[in-house]
């Protein structure tokens, strides 16, 4: 099973670069943030035509994730699945495909250390993590995928000291995606790749891209008995490039 997660930031405005993708990478289940359609304005027929099956939680301008699969998606649930008041942004969406329990989730930003948005993605982070730890998820083939919107280490940032202190790479941060893999997952790409200087997001502006000035926000993390499963990790830095990219790159992952 090869599985990619990808923040399109935006399907509509990615929408031909993404099929075009799709059709040459193959992949059996692609997990999507960053949709910024409603349901009712996904590309269902293209998916279709693609040779999948999808589920959407959606979100006019903002927001938005989906699942893309070959295989039947069952088990579907939009939001957080904990029975509490809902989440009034299009984050998160989980399916069973092939057994593998797949979540895709598009963790807040938080714009700015010490806002309400940095609230807001503190408080989102702590939701996610108490259901996760009540789901026993580790026991069973999980693997929750996305735009984590968090560097783990330095060695996931292209240069740390400009970078600490950010949203995206500061102590805070770093202590939370420990606590993801305190409840038993593991960060698959590390699994496989040890190296330096790999990175899945780098910013429009300052040519960020040209300079490799970029971070390892997007993750694949998975359970033990996936863990066992992992033959391969990549970060598909060539669709970074050329006419209107996502300032992310897709993040793969094979599974024997």
């Amino acid at each position: 099973m090869r599985i990619v997660t990808w923040n399109v930031n935006s399907i509509r405005a990615r929408q031909e670069r993404f099929f075009r993708w799709l059709a040459q990478d193959g992949a059996d289940v692609v997990c999507l943030q960053e949709t910024k359609v409603a349901d009712d304005a996904f590309p269902w027929p293209e998916v279709e035509a693609a040779g999948y099956r999808a589920v959407a939680h959606g979100q006019r301008t903002y927001n938005g994730v989906a699942i893309l699969a070959r295989a039947p998606l069952e088990e579907v649930w939009r939001g957080f699945p904990d029975g509490a008041e809902a989440d009034p942004e299009a984050r998160l969406i989980g399916a069973t495909v092939s057994g593998v329990r797949i979540v895709s989730a598009y963790v807040p930003n938080g714009r700015e250390v010490g806002s309400d948005k940095y609230a807001y993605k503190r408080a989102w982070l702590d939701r996610l993590l108490a259901w996760l730890e009540g789901a026993a998820v580790s026991d069973t083939p999980f693997l929750l995928a996305g735009d984590f919107n968090i560097a783990p280490e330095t060695r996931d940032v292209s240069r740390p000291e400009e970078w600490e202190g950010s949203v995206l790479f500061n102590e805070e941060m770093r202590a939370y995606f420990q606590r993801f893999l305190s409840v038993g997952l593991v960060d698959a790409f590390r699994l496989r790749r040890a190296e330096e200087g790999l990175y899945s997001w780098w910013d429009y502006r300052m040519l960020g891209f040209p300079k490799n000035n970029g971070l390892r926000i997007d993750h694949i993390l998975v359970s033990p008995p996936l863990a066992a499963r992992c033959r391969h990790a990549e970060i598909l830095r060539e669709e970074r490039k050329g006419k209107k990219p996502s300032d992310h790159a897709p993040v793969a992952l094979d599974l024997v």
